[in-house]
Formats: C-alpha cells, structure tokens, sequence
C-alpha cells in the first residue's frame, strides 16, 4: 500500500454537540485499527446550495464557499463517516447542503466510487426518527456508488443511532455509543479489505 488509508467523519450538528462526539467515537475505532482520521463539523463552514448552472460537468464548481474543500477531503478518503441530529425525521441542512453540492463528484466519474460509508443520526427520544436520516445519508452514499455498511456485531443494524436532546446526553447512551463503535469497527475493517483487494482485482483484468 501507498499512503496511509484514511477516514473522514463529517458532522452536521453543532460544535460540541451530541452529534460531534458520535462521529468522533466511530473514528476513534478507526484510529484503533490503524487507520489515520479527520474529522470536519459542518456548522463552521459556509456551504451555499446548489443553483444547477451545470458548470460542474466540466470543471469545480465555481461557487465561493467552502464547500470544495470539504470535498476535495472526502475524495482523498477512503472511508466516509457521516453524522446528522434528526430533525423532522430528515438531515441537517449542513448535510442536505453538502449533499447536494456533492454533484460534481458524482458527475465527474464517480470520484467517491468504491470508498466505503457508514451513518450516524442522533434523536431526541430512541424512536425519534433516526432511522430515516441514516437512511437519507445511506442513499447518498449509494448515488456515488460507494460501499455502505451498518454497524457490525453483536448490534449490527442501520449505523450509529444515539438519543440526545442537549449536548451530553449521548454520554450516558450506551446503546447508542455502542452502535457508533461499532459502526466504526465496520468502515475501518471494509477499508482495510478493499484497499488490498482493489490493486489485485485492477491487475486481473
């Protein structure tokens, strides 16, 4: 292998918040398994919806924000981790605004191709809607013909799914801590066998 692999972890809730320290947890697995992480809170960064101008197709987008930077990271990723509070059974709209600016990446040969992605939502009660914003973030990861994967065993279900209303609360969540390592485990240990699967594949063809 060349560089280092590498996992991403974007949050879409506030600094600090219940959100952030999710995200943090699964790529703190990541880093157990070797793997080198960043980590990104969307709620820092100016990101300005998409207006359709179609420049994408053929070059950057010219629009002046920081929504390339966000991307150029998650195209040197090999691991994406996305996390969402839940509101009104949907993403953030710092998720939903770099999700929709994500097209170039799509429209210029799928440049998130095979590069693996697990989701994380947070919800003010255990049935708060979460399952339907790991859901959203699942289908965007499956738009860029990524690799999506839930949280492995012994809970193994959607992704990281945490109940908390105020910052802190996530901490005495052990169902939903849990969930997050888990998932973590589950990219760290994908990215680990794609990254030495994809060289030997390319060279059978």
């Amino acid at each position: 292998m060349s560089k280092k692999a590498m996992v991403v972890g974007i949050s879409g809730g506030k600094h600090g918040g219940n959100t952030d320290t999710l995200v943090r947890i699964a790529l703190q697995e990541c880093k157990n398994s070797g793997l080198e992480t960043r980590f990104v809170n969307l709620s820092s960064k100016k990101i300005l919806p998409c207006t359709q101008c179609g420049e994408c197709k053929k070059r950057a987008c010219p629009i002046p924000d920081d929504a390339g930077e966000v991307l150029r990271l998650l195209e040197e990723a090999d691991g994406i981790i996305v996390g969402s509070p839940t509101y009104f059974a949907n993403v953030s709209s710092h998720i939903s605004l770099l999700m929709e600016r994500s097209l170039p990446l799509r429209r210029q040969g799928f440049r998130l191709r095979n590069k693996v992605g697990g989701a994380i939502a947070v919800g003010g009660s255990r049935n708060g809607g979460q399952e339907f914003v790991v859901r959203a973030i699942q289908n965007w990861f499956t738009l860029h013909a990524m690799i999506v994967v839930g949280d492995d065993g012994p809970t193994a279900h959607f992704g990281g799914i945490g109940v908390g209303r105020d910052p802190g609360d996530v901490d005495t969540d052990e169902t939903g801590i849990n969930t997050a390592r888990n998932l973590g485990k589950h990219v760290a240990e994908m990215v680990l066998i794609i990254r030495e699967q994809l060289p030997q594949a390319k060279k059978q063809k």
